[in-house]
């Protein structure tokens, strides 16, 4: 992880030999020689760590309660360096924010091994305590500091798809033993000058070189998918899908774990705010999910222009297929009043794309058969098929495509539950 630290000096030797002593491949360090520029990069670079010697025009104490105001918010730790070693001005700056107090001359070794003992302390507090990556907090300050900076860059917002239902059905221990191998895989594809980072449980940032971005992307979701088959049972497996336990979740079919991958780059537009960078890029990964394998979606110019990307919209039409004319017309009537757009024949869905399809396997079975033959069809393999059966056989079911068993008799508001549920994952 890239610490970086800010050195206010008016003195040049002595301000880049302190630099020299810190600077390494995972710090950077800046000098600054007047207050209104140290005021400027702070604000632009949230350092980690900021050093201010009393060769500036103004007291130490001063200085340090006016950076605590101005960095309330993010709380980076404050040295102070001074020729006085008067216990007097040393309680006054450490009572006005300072965190230490180093009085000069100083040795170097002494000097380096204790700044580096306050950064290990900064960044030791911003890691992930599982995975020990940068947290959601430090990663909106990386995403800053590239900002700042101007160079080229590129990010990878990077999420695994159904981590969730995975983690029901094979417990938490096994959903921390994917994230393990995934973080595995994307540190071998990594060059020591990238940044990772964790955002969530699933979710984690990349930040890398535009040449370096795509070709990074490709090998995740090819990586992925090829790992993958190894967290699943022999039964799921054969199956081809996960299948939920539980009273309120028994039945529900659910596709195995896969990668989304939004990737910007400095290439082709141009960004202030981290906050705007960071809702573009879960845009992109929204974009680029597919119900059954990893994919990657890189922000272009042909693909998603100023304004192309609009607020979400929900697919209400509800297809109902249901034998019995009079629980077919309870239903019509009951998801109407809930605001749903019903339709009822083969030729209507053809033309509409409903997003959920309520069928009745009937006693003939052939029910399934319709569910077979949509879930096959181009057009509808992203609707969510909820089946009802006076036969309890929840394997077969399944197997022909549905995404939710009903058994029969059911309540009309357990139809309403999941159809509300399903809706709300289907957008236009």
């Amino acid at each position: 992880m890239l610490s970086n630290a800010i050195i206010i000096d008016t003195r040049k030797e002595l301000s880049t030999k302190y630099k020299k002593a810190l600077e390494s491949s995972d710090t950077s360090v800046s000098i600054v020689n007047n207050l209104m520029d140290a005021f400027k990069y702070i604000q632009e670079f949230e350092p980690d760590l900021i050093i201010i010697s009393d060769s500036i025009p103004e007291s130490l104490a001063d200085f340090c309660n006016k950076i605590r105001v101005l960095t309330y918010n993010m709380r980076p730790i404050i040295v102070a360096m001074s020729k006085s070693a008067e216990l007097e001005d040393r309680i006054k700056v450490l009572e006005s924010g300072a965190d230490d107090f180093i009085s000069e001359p100083v040795n170097i070794e002494e000097f380096k091994t204790r700044i580096r003992a306050h950064l290990r302390r900064e960044i030791e507090s911003n890691l992930d305590n599982k995975t020990l990556l940068p947290n959601k907090k430090y990663s909106m300050r990386a995403l800053k500091r590239i900002l700042a900076r101007k160079n080229d860059w590129a990010v990878l917002l990077i999420g695994i798809d159904n981590f969730l239902p995975y983690k029901e059905v094979y417990t938490e221990l096994a959903a921390d033993r994917v994230v393990q191998a995934f973080i595995a895989l994307m540190k071998s594809t990594l060059s020591e000058n990238d940044f990772l980072s964790q955002i969530s449980d699933n979710e984690f940032l990349i930040i890398t070189h535009p040449v370096s971005a795509e070709k990074v992307a490709t090998f995740l979701t090819f990586a992925f998918d090829t790992v993958a088959p190894k967290f699943y049972s022999n039964e799921d497996s054969k199956r081809g899908y996960m299948l939920l336990q539980g009273d309120e979740t028994a039945g529900i079919r659910v596709q195995f774990l896969s990668v989304s991958i939004g990737v910007i780059s400095s290439e082709f537009d141009t960004y202030n705010d981290p906050e705007k960078l960071f809702n573009k890029l879960y845009q992109l990964k929204s974009m680029a999910k597919l119900p059954s394998k990893s994919n990657y979606v890189v922000d272009r110019p042909k693909l998603s222009g100023e304004n192309s990307i609009q607020n979400e919209k929900f697919n209400n039409k509800i297809a109902v297929f249901e034998k019995d004319e009079a629980l077919s017309l309870l239903l019509k009537t009951t998801l109407e009043l809930q605001g749903y757009d019903v339709i009822s024949t083969l030729e209507e869905i053809e033309n509409t794309c409903p997003s959920i399809l309520l069928i009745d396997s009937g006693d003939d079975m052939k029910g399934l058969e319709l569910c077979r033959q949509l879930k096959n069809t181009r057009e509808f393999y992203n609707a969510k098929i909820i089946a009802t059966s006076v036969q309890h056989d929840k394997t077969m079911v399944l197997n022909s495509g549905a995404d939710l068993y009903i058994p029969k008799p059911y309540e009309i508001s357990t139809i309403i539950k999941w159809v509300e549920y399903f809706v709300n994952q289907i957008k236009y």
